[in-house]
């Protein structure tokens, strides 16, 4: 299992996320891309959150493809385009994972590969069978 630490040394995270991550030895990484909000079939949900939680949905089926859940989870890579997303993305952040608490940055950038895209989530797990 992968071991939290927010030191007191450091202010507490701001939301649902620790400062570091220990990986115990032996385990399996995985990488995930950045997953944006598109769906099987390459369409695009209209609007933020329906994106954001299509782009969440990816990351959890890359997660199962590969044996692993959120809880796998070691540090989550965040980009929206808009700065007033955030509070909704927060939301759905939230609601994915549960009591996991990875790593994670987030940043709020000029566009994503195509301007449609809204939102668009990656990481790395790790998982000791």
């Amino acid at each position: 299992m992968n071991k939290r630490h927010n030191p007191t040394a450091v202010a507490p995270p701001i939301g649902t996320y620790s400062h570091g991550i220990e990986v115990a030895p032996g385990a399996r990484w995985l990488h995930v891309a950045g997953e944006v909000g598109m769906a099987a079939d390459g369409t695009v949900p209209k609007g933020f959150e329906a994106q954001a939680e299509q782009a969440w949905r990816n990351v959890v089926a890359v997660l199962a493809a590969a044996g692993m859940g959120v809880e796998h989870l070691v540090h989550v890579n965040h980009w929206l385009v808009d700065q007033g997303h955030f509070e909704a993305y927060a939301k759905v952040r939230a609601k994915f994972l549960g009591d996991a608490r990875p790593a994670s940055t987030l940043m709020i950038v000029k566009a994503l590969a195509k301007p449609e895209f809204l939102v668009e989530v990656g990481g790395v797990a790790a998982k000791v069978d």
